[in-house]
């Protein structure tokens, strides 16, 4: 289960994204998401990574990369998606990031809706 510490950094960031959902609103890339959240998380002092890679290994053998779209206080991992409807193909991805970074929440947020909180879902990692 998530610690209170990652607890804390979900709930800054959803509402920093819901923030950026109000002055945005829905209808643009992934990108621009990306870009406004990262703004707004460092502007509320919290730290943000973009882009940050996870190897990915098969049998304790590194065969690729995969990329986070955000990595916020090096703990909470955030997939942004701009989509008609969250598909199981979207959290298993975040799962799949979990996993490989050892982290127990996840935040998968959808902006392509009228209001964010009908596109947060949080994503916990079970054994």
């Amino acid at each position: 289960m998530p610690d209170e510490r990652i607890e804390r950094l979900a709930y800054m960031t959803i509402g920093a994204a819901i923030e950026v959902h109000r002055h945005l609103g829905p209808g643009f890339l992934e990108s621009v998401y990306e870009a406004a959240l990262t703004v707004e998380l460092e502007s509320r002092g919290i730290e943000c990574q973009r882009q940050v890679g996870v190897a990915v290994e098969y049998k304790g053998i590194r065969v690729g990369e995969g990329r986070l779209d955000l990595l916020v206080g090096g703990a909470l991992i955030v997939e942004l998606k701009t989509v008609d409807v969250l598909l199981p193909i979207h959290k298993a991805q975040l799962l799949s990031y979990l996993k490989a970074l050892g982290q127990p929440l996840g935040l998968l947020i959808n902006f392509k809706v009228q209001v964010l909180r009908q596109g947060i879902q949080r994503v916990i990692l079970t054994n």
